[in-house]
């Protein structure tokens, strides 16, 4: 503990989107069509307004063609200067360059005031869900597709698998803004849809949906690839299995690219009690990432 520094201020400067985090804390999609979602969204963004931090909503889907639930998804208000992106799955944008309407991509972020667009990859949670969406295309020929007809900064994230090494390398390798590992031990949306299939179909596919990559594997893919991939996604959100800032920490430190930890379940947990609740745990992520900043260094 000689090298601790007793009150160190622990800063990320990270930007996303045009916009800077003050601290490498990522709030992660989660609420999109819950019947929450308004109160959920609020509280979150409100955090991320008092503390400097950044989030990207749940899945937008049901604004492509209507406007009946914007007011759960309209809190650029509510945290004016931090990172806020829109989320979309593979199949919905898919969908929309298959029938030409790419515009409406661009009309959700500009109706959102958003900073970006996530793009959340799900093919095995589509196959699962009793009413999932077909994927017709492999997926990093969609994304790839995209680039080419947006212009804002797009974010690819996992739902709970994570990406092996040829998908991290792919990834890398393409003009994003950011790549969010969303990897296996956090929330497994894949595993979350088995749960609504009938039992014999929950106990032969259960194996499956519990497959996946952890943080540390794909942190450790992503530094092994730095040096062998013509980079240009430069960004990384590390995130699934995420429990605590000690975690957050160690991966971020972890990671040869700029990166910023992100979590789900324990802000949703306090954002579903109160405002003063998930604003304590905030602080209390910030203090303790403070914390390890101080007297904390990864073994070389």
């Amino acid at each position: 503990m000689l090298s601790g520094l007793p009150k160190a201020k622990l800063s990320a400067n990270f930007e996303l989107g045009g916009k800077i985090m003050q601290y490498p804390i990522w709030i992660s999609s989660m609420t999109g069509g819950t019947e929450l979602a308004n109160t959920i969204n609020k509280r979150l963004a409100t955090v991320c307004g008092k503390f400097g931090l950044g989030m990207g909503l749940g899945s937008c889907r049901q604004l492509l063609d209507s406007d009946e639930y914007f007011n759960d998804f309209d809190v650029r208000s509510l945290m004016p200067d931090q990172p806020l992106f829109a989320n979309l799955g593979i199949a919905q944008i898919e969908q929309l360059i298959e029938k030409g309407e790419t515009e409406k991509i661009d009309r959700l972020i500009e109706k959102l005031s958003a900073d970006g667009l996530i793009v959340h990859v799900n093919p095995l949670q589509e196959w699962l869900q009793p009413e999932g969406d077909e994927i017709n295309h492999i997926p990093i020929e969609t994304i790839q597709k995209l680039l080419s007809k947006v212009t804002c900064p797009i974010i690819v994230k996992e739902v709970g698998q994570g990406f092996g090494k040829a998908s991290l390398k792919a990834l890398l390798s393409m003009p994003l803004e950011a790549i969010d590992f969303a990897s296996n031990g956090g929330t497994n949306f894949s595993k979350i849809e088995l749960f609504r299939s009938n039992p014999m179909q929950q106990a032969l596919f259960e194996k499956i949906a519990n497959l996946g990559h952890s943080s540390n594997e794909m942190i450790d893919w992503t530094n092994s690839l730095v040096d062998d991939v013509a980079i240009q996604s430069k960004k990384v959100i590390i995130s699934g299995g995420i429990k605590d800032f000690l975690d957050g920490y160690y991966a971020i430190q972890k990671c040869k690219l700029n990166s910023i930890y992100g979590m789900a379940s324990g802000f949703l947990k306090h954002a579903l009690e109160s405002q003063e609740a998930v604003d304590t745990f905030t602080k209390l992520q910030i203090e303790g990432l403070e914390v390890a900043h101080a007297f904390l260094r990864i073994k070389e």
